[in-house]
């Protein structure tokens, strides 16, 4: 019998063994391509996750790359990132190469918990709905085309400001910002601005939002599993929206340019084909989501800054309270009072290259290709993903492309601004996010109501920096306000 046991044991050993030999032997096999760019794979799996994460729970994203850098004396880097061989390119020229072979040698890239949540119809990725989306977004999100909503934006953002800031001593930010940019997004996009409506979804919102880029394990109480049922609860309710709407546009008691919805119900392919219902909702769902998220972390941070540098603030103020001024009383902001707000759109652009809300973003390659002298090869895969990693970060913090980087100084974006694909927390190329331009509206819209009320300091001078995967302070930036009299 101990000979048995013995027997066992051996087995059992023998077999961790080899499973080991196995996991680690095409973990390293992955890398065995000639003239890659330097770096390490990491661990099996974990790859160099957790150092990558790390630095972003200490609120310097810009660390990983930089260290990398520095390193291997090269902008160009391999390295493991959730589980995947990536490899990072650093720089304005890393930039452009990824921004400009869009569809050519790389397309866009996303974790397999996007297309699990997003179960799009039709056997479609999240890849194939990011192209269609991508066509049809400009005919709506174009400068010309959002000229009729700033008004729409600016009585919201007042309603905002009167129910959420005034007759406060203190805020926390950054939930407030997020509150006003998912109100926006509602009323543009599907046009509900009840506030008891909006409180429906904004908590199963906020599970999606936290759910999309977590570890995709299906079981109960875990992230993932919160932000499958939180979608197909919205879902559900936007079926709803997306059905009355449908019978509204026939009776003609809705318009066709009213919101995106109509669009989206209206509008055909090159085949004549229409969306379906179930098209339609995850598309507004992915909407929703992105559309409000990035621009409440740029408007939390415009407040943190502003509330650092007062000569800034004395800037911004100026000019905002001499476009308050030329207003008659109940008269809505419009076009031309937007492009009169240069230095505020150069202080949000500083903002931006401080704390971009999109730190980088990933990008498959469909073709071996050579870049900076380095192979990179098609097919390169741990679940069938080559990965190519660009990082804001790697220029927006560069003393390269910036001088003194670390300086607050919105002069960088007067004239022509900095060069190409220096600055990109939008994207660049054909990849240059459509929704830039709303993106402007609603911050700029934000800053003339915040600044034309209060003054503001906040309450932890020292307030730590999250990011995961975008900017946010620990402890959602509470300030106190001081309403300006008169």
């Amino acid at each position: 019998m101990e000979h048995f046991y013995l027997s066992l044991l051996l087995l059992f050993v023998s077999f961790v063994t080899l499973s080991l030999f196995l996991v680690f032997y095409n973990h390293r096999s992955q890398y065995n391509f000639p003239n890659l760019p330097p770096g390490k794979p990491g661990l099996p799996y974990v790859g160099e996750t957790l150092d990558f994460l790390s630095t972003g729970w200490q609120g310097r994203p810009e660390k990983f790359v930089f260290d990398r850098i520095a390193k291997f004396s090269s902008e160009v880097f391999k390295t493991n990132i959730v589980g995947k061989p990536a490899v990072v390119l650093a720089g304005a020229a890393g930039n452009k190469f990824l921004f400009s072979n869009e569809n050519k040698l790389v397309v866009a890239w996303w974790p397999d918990s996007v297309n699990k949540i997003f179960p799009f119809t039709q056997n479609s990725s999240s890849v194939d709905e990011s192209r269609r989306m991508r066509k049809l977004l400009p005919q709506f999100l174009k400068a010309e085309a959002l000229h009729r909503y700033i008004g729409i934006m600016d009585s919201i953002a007042e309603r905002h400001f009167a129910s959420g800031w005034e007759k406060k001593q203190e805020v926390l930010v950054f939930p407030l910002a997020k509150n006003y940019t998912f109100w926006l997004a509602c009323r543009l996009f599907v046009s509900v601005e009840d506030p008891s409506h909006i409180a429906k979804f904004a908590a199963p919102f906020n599970l999606v939002a936290s759910g999309i880029f977590s570890v995709p394990l299906d079981l109960p109480g875990t992230p993932f599993r919160k932000a499958i049922r939180a979608s197909n609860f919205i879902r559900a309710e936007l079926l709803n929206i997306i059905r009355q709407r449908k019978v509204d546009l026939g009776t003609g008691k809705a318009s066709v340019t009213q919101d995106i919805l109509s669009h989206m119900l209206t509008i055909s392919d090159e085949a004549g084909r229409f969306m379906t219902e179930l098209d339609i909702a995850d598309k507004i769902l992915g909407l929703l989501i992105g559309g409000h998220d990035t621009a409440s972390a740029a408007c939390t941070f415009i407040v943190k800054f502003l509330s650092e540098l007062p000569h800034v603030y004395d800037g911004v103020y100026k000019e905002q309270i001499e476009i308050a001024k030329s207003k008659r009383s109940g008269e809505l902001l419009n076009w031309d009072d937007i492009q009169k707000m240069k230095y505020s759109w150069n202080v949000a652009c500083e903002v931006m290259r401080l704390a971009p809300p999109l730190q980088g973003g990933f990008r498959e390659a469909i073709n071996d290709f050579i870049f900076n002298g380095f192979f990179i090869p098609k097919g390169w895969k741990v679940c069938i993903y080559e990965q190519l990693y660009w990082s804001a970060n790697s220029t927006h913090k560069s003393g390269q492309y910036f001088s003194e980087p670390e300086k607050f100084d919105p002069s960088r974006f007067e004239g022509g601004g900095p060069a190409p694909y220096t600055f990109v927390p939008f994207g660049g190329g054909p990849r240059m996010c459509p929704g830039k331009e709303y993106a402007r509206l609603e911050i700029l819209v934000f800053m003339h109501h915040l600044v034309k009320r209060f003054r503001f300091e906040k309450l932890i001078p020292d307030e730590k920096i999250v990011v995961d995967p975008m900017p946010i302070p620990a402890k959602g930036l509470p300030v106190r306000l001081f309403p300006h009299k008169g």
